[in-house]
């Protein structure tokens, strides 16, 4: 059974969605805000955190941030609007995926388990040792090295890095990364793919507002490098 640990203070929410998760055959930890949250996080490992934006304590995003300091356990944020501004910030703080309220079960098992998908898949990814200039990609360690520096990647920013540099130099558009890495196509998911992207060039990239590894070809989407 998938552990989910489910972070949302709406009590008759958190009931709902509980008790659908469960007949979907999950196993499902609650708490009812951030604080409680993050300490069933400590004293139990999860598969996954479902967590909701608007918290009465610390808000989702700082959550979020929080969890990714310590873990790449996959995270899936609820968000009651659905606006750029909340999805993004969400994505950009670390989250692999979004919900928008009202939140419908079925939909939301099926991104569970999309997400869960992508992080077994960077396990079974082609093994070898791959030198790209100063970045060499271990896929059999899942260890990646940059100059010096030894970045930490989430389970998603891994499958989108693995995804792009399988195939140096071909041009991905945005639908084909969000297919081959989360698994499925969505109004609106163009922003799920950009929001990663940053995220990988901010961890890889020694200049992320000039990337070497991954370039974006305008008008039709990214492809991995190096540049000279």
């Amino acid at each position: 059974m998938t552990a989910v640990l489910l972070i949302e203070d709406d009590d008759n929410l958190r009931d709902a969605l509980s008790l659908a998760l469960h007949r979907y055959g999950h196993a499902v930890t609650t708490a009812a805000d951030g604080g409680a949250g993050l300490t069933a996080l400590a004293d139990e490992a999860a598969d996954i955190v479902v967590l909701d934006v608007m918290l009465p304590d610390v808000d989702g995003f700082e959550v979020c941030r929080r969890i990714r300091a310590r873990s790449t356990v996959p995270i899936i944020m609820l968000t009651a609007r659905g606006e750029d501004v909340d999805v993004v910030s969400g994505l950009e703080t670390g989250a692999d995926d979004y919900v928008v309220k009202p939140v419908q079960p079925r939909i939301l098992d099926a991104r569970i388990k999309a997400v869960l998908r992508r992080a077994a898949a960077v396990a079974v990814q082609p093994a070898g040792r791959e030198v790209h200039g100063d970045l060499v990609i271990d896929r059999d360690a899942l260890t990646i090295t940059e100059g010096t520096r030894q970045p930490e990647l989430t389970r998603t920013e891994w499958q989108l890095l693995l995804a792009l540099s399988e195939r140096p130099g071909q041009v991905f558009s945005r639908e084909q990364l969000l297919e081959r890495v989360w698994g499925f196509d969505h109004l609106g998911g163009s922003r799920l793919v950009d929001a990663c992207v940053q995220r990988l060039r901010a961890k890889l990239e020694k200049e992320p507002s000039t990337p070497r590894y991954v370039q974006t070809v305008r008008g039709f989407g990214y492809r991995f490098g190096p540049l000279a």
